[in-house]
């Protein structure tokens, strides 16, 4: 009877360790969907603002115009 009590208090203890890992595995799943989601909306604003400033200009946009602020 010792033997089949240490087994299923073995069998007990991994259940734990395996519902607590899957409780941080769903936070960490959670806090890189908001990264995502807000990534993904510096995203739009981004293009949003190089599609107004597209708009506004009568010349095309050109990468080489662009000065790198270490110049």
């Amino acid at each position: 009877m010792g033997d089949q009590e240490s087994r299923i208090t073995e069998l007990e203890i991994r259940v734990a360790l395996q519902e607590d890992l899957l409780a941080v595995l769903n936070d960490t799943v959670a806090k890189l969907q908001d990264t995502l989601d807000l990534q993904q909306a510096q995203l739009r604003l981004l293009y949003a603002r190089q599609q107004a400033q597209t708009a506004e200009s009568t010349q095309p946009y050109s990468l080489a115009d662009e000065v790198p602020p270490h110049y």
